[in-house]
């Protein structure tokens, strides 16, 4: 009994093409971006940073909402990427985009929802409120993605 195929120059092209979607991009960078500054001029992600892992010297303790992100839902981002990929006709580039929003989406969510450590009855008299991370909300505002 024998087998035969054809079609292959067909399925040749269909690779070639998928490979070239799939090589449009191949990062997505998620955080607080280069040139985002407070209005004082205070880059954002120095800001975030002392947020993340506290500031011994102005007896501020870590707040690590980037970390517990991470650890939370970093372990699906690979399937999700790959449903996106599927959605997408495989278009690395527009998938890039949909998953660099859902992980800012869930970065924002992090701040949001932090609670602890609490803050110094002191700060929650200046501020009038007791929600850490929370001020002015630009930090909060200023999560951005980007695909390259």
């Amino acid at each position: 009994m024998g087998v035969s195929f054809s079609g292959g120059g067909l399925a040749g092209k269909y690779l070639a093409d998928l490979a070239e979607k799939v090589e449009k991009a191949s990062l997505v960078r998620v955080g607080f971006l280069e040139g985002s500054t407070y209005p004082d001029g205070t880059p954002t992600a120095l800001v975030a940073a002392s947020d993340e892992f506290g500031d011994p010297a102005r007896n501020q303790p870590a707040r690590p909402y980037f970390r517990n992100m991470i650890a939370a839902k970093s372990p699906d981002w690979g399937k999700d990427l790959g449903k996106i990929m599927k959605l997408t006709q495989m278009d690395s580039e527009q998938a890039l985009h949909v998953m660099g929003q859902r992980i800012k989406d869930q970065l924002q969510d992090s701040i949001r929802s932090l609670e602890s450590p609490p803050l110094a009855p002191s700060t929650i008299a200046a501020k009038g409120f007791s929600k850490p991370l929370i001020d002015s909300s630009h930090m909060l505002n200023t999560v951005d993605y980007e695909v390259k």
